[in-house]
């Protein structure tokens, strides 16, 4: 069921942000953008068709009735005053009639106009919930174009985890940004359908002022000094969810490299201290290099790697987002970050109670590396985290069924990873490994959940394996196989 904004309004636990009263005046009034809009029925727009759902972990974020097709974000950093200022051109396909639809954008940034179709309308801002007084009709695109300005700031993530300090928009001491946002804030920066299931494509036009450069997800169309401001233009043209969208502000050197099969690897690095970081320049092509071998071609054109002062990692799409920390730059965790772009983002879980889908195979893949670079034997690895699940079903509950005040703890990570061990043992090493190859590309730009991924294999298998994942994934206490 679609949720309803004014119910949000009165108190729902996950209404965040500052509220504001309605700022739009006359609605339906033209203007003078008219001649300047995309056509939404532009058929480059069909990669990005989506079947958004209402979130069953968190319903509060996203809106089923909304499927973004595109976002084009134009936005201005000032690292003094700490002022984002956006103008944004949204299309997007109405997935049912209604008098309204609504994105989520966090009530820090005050919204001055509104138009869809070109025609200014009234909006309401409350909260996190922008509220769009425009009737949409099922199955018919729009145009949308909002303009915003404030003080952005991170939200608080539903973890217990020490290395999420927030999530969304994160400023250093210096003015230097950056974003991670997993399961929800993007839209600490701009208007959203801020939930998984809905992937869409993406062109960025980042402005700062020299000496800082901003980057964005997908490829670098462009970049030039225009009067001591640095403005550069990024396109991701494969769809993503907005938790896999990244930009990042910091006076960065730019390096890249080439995988052995020729995906350009770019690596941005903080200017000071950037020469002790060097080393970076390599081991990310040699993990994408690993991950090929065992994967297959890479699903995008090109790949980077953005490091920034954070505890923690992100598989941003095209641009993972690394702190940089002695742990988030290891091997083990790039590695873990580029197999992402296989399990994760081509392939992306519809609900957030499907999260195992993406950390457990990547978690598993990860402890393949690390038996083959030195690390402990796989079969250590996988005793170790037998003799820690009982603990982590008691601190977070079955990773196909957890607490959501315990979002991305390490019951989604290594508990699956462990039934995936089960699965490898069932089938065998030949089969096992070319049906992990082989689902990505066959979901490729999909959202599902586990039980399509459960039918998937057992067709490909000719295995019932409905009865180990379920053990695995609901049960109150670790199954013995």
């Amino acid at each position: 069921m679609r949720r309803r904004w004014v119910a949000l309004a009165t108190g729902a636990a996950l209404v965040l942000g500052a509220c504001t009263s309605p700022t739009s005046e006359t609605a339906d009034r033209p203007t003078d953008q008219l001649t300047d809009l995309p056509d939404p029925a532009d058929p480059a727009y069909d990669a990005a068709l989506s079947e958004p759902v209402e979130d069953s972990v968190y319903p509060e974020v996203g809106d089923p009735g909304v499927d973004a097709l595109h976002y084009d974000l134009d936005l201005t950093w000032d690292p003094d005053s700490r002022v984002l200022t956006g103008d944004e051109e949204l299309v997007l396909r109405a997935t049912e009639d209604d008098d309204f639809f609504q994105l989520d954008l966090a009530g820090e940034l005050e919204v001055s106009a509104v138009t869809v179709d070109g025609r200014e309308v009234d909006h309401e801002h409350r909260g996190k919930d922008l509220v769009v007084q425009a009737p949409v009709a099922a199955d018919q695109r729009y145009t949308v174009r909002i303009r915003y300005a404030g003080e952005p700031g991170p939200v608080e993530a539903p973890t217990t985890r020490g290395d999420f300090a927030g999530l969304g928009w994160t400023v250093g001491d210096d003015g230097s940004v950056w974003t991670m946002q997993e399961p929800w804030g993007a839209y600490t920066w701009y208007a959203v359908n801020d939930q998984p299931a809905d992937e869409a494509l993406y062109d960025f036009t980042l402005r700062v002022a020299d000496p800082m450069v901003g980057v964005a997800n997908g490829e670098l169309v462009s970049r030039e000094s225009v009067e001591g401001t640095t403005v550069t233009e990024w396109s991701l043209t494969e769809p993503a969810a907005s938790y896999v969208i990244t930009v990042a502000f910091d006076d960065y050197v730019m390096t890249e490299q080439r995988a052995a099969s020729g995906v350009p690897v770019s690596i941005w690095l903080p200017r000071e201290g950037a020469a002790r970081w060097s080393w970076l320049q390599q081991s990310t092509v040699d993990a994408l290099d690993w991950a090929e071998q065992l994967l297959g071609a890479y699903p995008f054109d090109t790949l980077g790697f953005v490091f920034v002062d954070a505890q923690s990692g992100m598989e941003t799409q095209t641009m993972v987002t690394l702190g940089l920390t002695e742990f988030t730059t290891s091997p083990p965790v790039q590695v873990h970050e580029v197999v992402h772009h296989w399990w994760g983002n081509q392939v992306t879980p519809e609900d957030w109670r499907d999260l195992w889908i993406s950390e457990g195979m990547t978690t598993y893949l990860q402890k393949v590396w690390e038996s083959e670079h030195g690390g402990p034997s796989l079969a250590r690895s996988m005793a170790q985290i037998r003799t820690d699940a009982a603990a982590m079903r008691e601190e977070a509950g079955p990773p196909g069924a957890y607490d959501q005040d315990a979002f991305a703890e390490r019951n989604v990570y290594y508990l699956p990873a462990l039934m995936w061990h089960q699965v490898r043992r069932r089938l065998g090493d030949e089969l096992f490994f070319r049906l992990v190859r082989e689902f990505p590309a066959a979901h490729d730009n999909e959202n599902l959940g586990t039980e399509e991924l459960v039918a998937w294999w057992e067709r490909k298998s000719g295995e019932d394996l409905a009865g180990l994942v379920r053990r695995h994934l609901y049960a109150e206490q670790q199954p013995a196989r």
